[in-house]
């Protein structure tokens, strides 16, 4: 059941009025920006995709969503040419050009670009010793880091013995279930199959 949320008006200054959510007490300038806050009590998601049916809050996150889809990319950088769908990635893709580090570490002073580099990098100091170089992803276990880093350089040691496909676990081999035709997940709603528990999850969640 949605949780009730009604506007209160109250006197921010004699000549303007601003509304106040009565659940926890946020206010707001306007009714546009309350009417979104107040979906994030009750859940509300008034914006569908006509095409996989995935809902949200506001119309700009539809939007950027829709091109998943289209395949647009509207931001471009004009230093290497590469093109994104958001402009937080774009900024953020930026600052490898401009070197800019804006995220320091508040205990060894090193620098970041990125937030979630921070993040990872501040486990090196709450238990994690193995870091990596690269993005500062921290691990408890050198072979953890080992793997990790395989992001970086591509590298594939496992290979398909049926189409030579390479993979960097050897987990992902479960990827000989394309030439088996094996579909050990099955939706219990529909009874759709499917090789790969990710493409059941994905499954389930556009019919909720």
């Amino acid at each position: 059941m949605q949780a009730a949320v009604t506007p209160k008006v109250c006197a921010r200054h004699e000549d303007h009025k601003q509304f106040q959510c009565s659940i926890c007490g946020k206010s707001f300038h306007n009714k546009y920006s309350f009417a979104y806050h107040q979906r994030s009590h009750s859940g509300e998601k008034p914006f569908v995709c006509d095409v996989c049916g995935k809902r949200f809050s506001q119309a700009s996150s539809l939007k950027q969503h829709e091109r998943i889809h289209t395949g647009e990319k509207p931001y471009k950088c004009d230093q290497c040419g590469k093109t994104f769908r958001t402009d937080g990635n774009f900024y953020r893709h930026l600052r490898i050009h401009t070197g800019e580090k804006p995220f320091e570490c508040d205990r060894c002073q090193r620098k970041f670009n990125q937030s979630n580099q921070l993040k990872s990098h501040m486990q090196v100091h709450t238990g994690k010793p193995f870091e990596c170089d690269t993005c500062g992803k921290a691990f408890t276990q050198k072979y953890s880091l080992v793997i990790h880093q395989r992001v970086h350089t591509q590298e594939k040691p496992h290979i398909c013995s049926v189409c030579g496909k390479g993979f960097s676990l050897a987990s992902s081999l479960k990827h000989l279930r394309v030439h088996t035709g094996e579909r050990p997940f099955s939706c219990e709603v529909c009874g759709k199959q499917f090789s790969q528990a990710g493409n059941l999850k994905t499954h389930i969640s556009l019919l909720l």
